[in-house]
């Protein structure tokens, strides 16, 4: 069947949000899709996804932005849920210094069970609570020089750089696959670039992108 006209992109890219509990994972997500924020959000229960289309690179990019609980009884869809990713965004908490300390733990794993080329961007949460701010941007920002990700503050609730953040991902991710396809181009006998390429990364059965409401569970 052919997609309809709002449906056409060049590219599909997954992208899944790893961290704590509660470090604001899911305020991201409903930001960046629907701009909206929630204070009174619940825990993520399982996994959930939602897309949103934008230009990259002059380029229609399809973003599948998966979400997950943070709490340890959800380990076991690990393995299924980092299954084509081609990014991941490792959140912690600037005003909870466990959630940071954590995030070298959620590094090992996703190193364990992603794609050894995912792009890993470092986040930085809740900068709008500058009063409880428990974590430096020096410190975070020397951890993730020293494993090689990007590294970037938010703050979901004033919208400030979630935008940014997604939109440096999903930049950095277009301009590896650019320089796959274009290698792989290179390759074929006839040289001609492929136009229309889609990079469908996401195991789901369904594309359909269902907005719930904003402090819905699941």
């Amino acid at each position: 069947m052919a997609r309809r006209p709002e449906e056409e992109y060049d590219y599909l890219f997954k992208v899944v949000l790893i961290g704590d509990s509660g470090v604001g994972k899911s305020n991201l997500l409903s930001r960046f899709t629907r701009d909206e924020f929630c204070l009174e959000s619940k825990s993520t229960i399982g996994v959930e996804f939602a897309t949103r289309t934008l230009q990259v690179e002059g380029r229609t990019v399809k973003a599948q932005i998966w979400d997950t609980a943070g709490q340890e009884r959800y380990r076991a869809i690990t393995s299924a849920y980092y299954r084509g990713a081609l990014g991941a965004l490792l959140v912690y908490d600037v005003t909870k210094p466990t959630t940071f300390e954590n995030v070298s733990r959620w590094l090992k794993e996703l190193r364990d069970h992603a794609d050894s080329n995912i792009v890993i961007m470092l986040i930085g949460n809740k900068t709008d609570l500058k009063h409880l701010r428990a974590v430096a941007t020096e410190d975070a920002q020397s951890f993730a020089e020293k494993e090689g990700l990007s590294f970037i503050e938010t703050s979901a609730l004033e919208a400030l750089n979630v935008e940014k953040a997604f939109q440096t991902i999903l930049s950095e991710i277009y301009r590896i696959i650019s320089k796959k396809s274009i290698s792989s181009d290179q390759a074929d006998a006839n040289g001609n670039v492929r136009e229309g390429q889609t990079i469908d990364v996401a195991a789901a059965s369904s594309e359909s992108n269902t907005k719930k409401p904003c402090c819905s569970s699941s």
